[in-house]
Parts: C-alpha cells; structure tokens; sequence
C-alpha cells in the first residue's frame, strides 16, 4: 500500500536549508519515492492550521517511507538540516 510522507517545514536558515535540499532527493529515489509537493502554494480550507512549505512524497509502501528516513543518504541530510528549519513530519499509509 502507497505511503506518504508529510512535512510541514518553517526554513529558519535559508542558506544551510540549500544544503539540505540539496541531499534530499538523492535519498528519497534511492528508497523509491517521488515529490508530489514541495512547498507549492497551499490554502487553508477548514480549521486554524498555518502550514508553512509542505513537502509531501510517495513512497510504494510503509517500510520504504521508513527506509527513506533512516537512510545514510537521509540522516545526512537531517545533519544539514539542523538549526536551518523548524520541521514537523509524519508518515501516512495510503488507501
């Protein structure tokens, strides 16, 4: 079953967040997912959510969404990443 990983990014630091942009998607195909959002402009429809650049990605199923994220390639990446953005993350089953 599809998974998708869902992010909700604040960038604090838009030069080190580069960096971190820049290894994600190497990471991301290795473990056989795609972009399908990556921070486009969004609209709040109900309810008092202010989502900031949401990034969602396809993943074939749970365990390579899983895999994606406790990759070499990935944990490299959340090196960079650290003190460039405030980042809130979940992974959610398809249907």
């Amino acid at each position: 079953m599809t998974a998708y990983v869902i992010a909700d990014v604040a960038v604090t630091d838009t030069v080190a967040y580069e960096r971190y942009k820049a290894l994600t998607p190497n990471a991301i195909a290795r473990n056989g997912g795609r972009f399908l959002s990556r921070g486009g402009e969004t609209a709040v429809m109900e309810g008092d959510w202010r989502p900031n650049r949401v990034v969602i990605l396809e993943f074939p199923d749970m365990a390579a969404a899983r895999a994606f994220y406790d990759s070499p390639e990935y944990r490299e990446a959340r090196e960079a990443r650290k003190g460039a953005a405030d980042f809130n993350m979940i992974i959610v089953d398809g249907v």
